[in-house]
């Protein structure tokens, strides 16, 4: 009985060092952004969506804010949010931001000359953590309707450039979420976030992106 019993414990025991080192070697993924990544009321956000594709060996987790602005002079700074810290605390290998949306609002994008600046210190508050996370940057996804005082003509002629300088200047690779959405209003269910089949697309640029990276292309 006795020894039946050790055989059990011993069983249990391999296993949990067994799930302890998958878990340890798991890729892990944050991603980082706004509502757009938060995704609330979907059935699946983004950031699900590419665990879906990405799979087991990595482990992707969602530090989206609603309504949060890249800026630090912004109405609501990302940098402010506990998620932020939680996220850098996690040492994530992998970082996909997508802030930039509500940067558009006319109360925040008085600050536009730091805009770049912000951006680049958050890119590089990631590359200094432990784990040297590889970081990517995203182009935000067009903006078909004015609301909630967030600018499209902002968006296409003054955010996405101010972010393809931060890619020079950090040397991080852009993820490009604009062009597959132009012309696709109905992606969204109210002009700015996307919906469900929105989410989806997002999480598939993401992981070719991702995929692209990893495979040396």
């Amino acid at each position: 009985m006795k020894k039946h019993i050790h055989f059990l414990l011993s069983v249990v025991l391999v296993l949990f060092v067994s799930l302890q080192a998958c878990a340890q070697q798991q890729v892990k993924v944050a991603c980082v952004g706004n509502s757009i990544t938060e995704g609330a009321g979907l059935e699946q956000t983004y950031p699900e969506a590419l665990q879906h594709l990405l799979g087991d060996a990595y482990n992707v987790r969602n530090f989206g804010v609603s309504g949060r602005t890249l800026l630090k002079k912004g109405d609501f700074p990302y940098w402010n949010e506990n998620k932020y810290q939680v996220a850098l605390t996690w040492n994530p290998d992998i970082v996909i931001i997508k802030l930039g949306t509500n940067d558009s609002k006319p109360q925040n994008w008085k600050y536009e000359k730091s805009f770049v600046k912000d951006y680049v210190a958050l890119v590089k508050s990631f590359q200094q953590l432990p784990s040297k996370p590889t970081v990517y940057i995203c182009y935000p996804v067009p903006v078909f309707e004015d609301k909630f005082s967030i600018s499209g003509e902002v968006v296409e002629d003054e955010v996405l450039p101010a972010i393809h300088k931060v890619s020079l200047k950090t040397k991080v690779k852009t993820i490009d979420l604009f062009s597959p959405f132009m012309s696709k209003a109905e992606l969204t269910y109210d002009g700015i976030h996307p919906n469900d089949a929105g989410a989806a697309l997002l999480a598939k640029e993401v992981h070719k992106a991702l995929s692209k990276s990893l495979s040396g292309k």
